[in-house]
């Protein structure tokens, strides 16, 4: 009886295992559904950005980007009080835009990359902002509110 026993108990370790591995570990639906759920977040809040941009909205910028925020553009770096100055002034006329091809990577809980494709027809004084380009924008988040903290795009060649 013993001999039968222990091969059963056996098989049934070996089947119970992954079942049981699977209660404590993320589901595959809730792995898959989480980085989804992210990137519409970010791409939302994303998006709100290129509203406030064409509408030299400063204020909404003071919120959405963090204390730390760096921005990397063809004229350089620019700190968070630059961009919110900048987009808050008339220097820049933005006539249309378009942005597509969003995906989030996430480092940890409170790190993602939204990397994406934009278009726009906008010039700064008499010059033309590059168009199209790869935006990287890099998000962080503190106190619960998911924040700008880098931003830079290159052109599309």
């Amino acid at each position: 009886m013993r001999t039968r026993v222990l091969p059963l108990l056996a098989l049934l370790a070996v089947v119970a295992t992954p079942v049981l591995a699977a209660r404590h570990a993320p589901s595959a639906v809730a792995a898959r559904t989480a980085p989804d759920s992210l990137e519409v977040l970010l791409t939302d809040i994303e998006k709100q950005s290129w509203v406030a941009w064409q509408h030299h909205d400063g204020k909404f910028f003071e919120h959405f980007l963090s204390d730390d925020h760096v921005e990397v553009g063809t004229n350089g770096i620019a700190t968070k009080a630059q961009v919110v100055a900048y987009v808050g002034s008339s220097m820049c006329t933005v006539k249309s835009y378009s942005v597509d091809h969003f995906h989030a990577t996430r480092f940890d809980d409170n790190t993602a990359l939204l990397t994406y494709r934009a278009a726009q027809e906008t010039t700064c004084g008499k010059v033309a902002v590059p168009s199209p380009t790869w935006v990287s924008s890099l998000f962080v988040r503190r106190s619960g509110h998911w924040m700008n903290a880098l931003y830079q795009h290159t052109r599309e060649e």
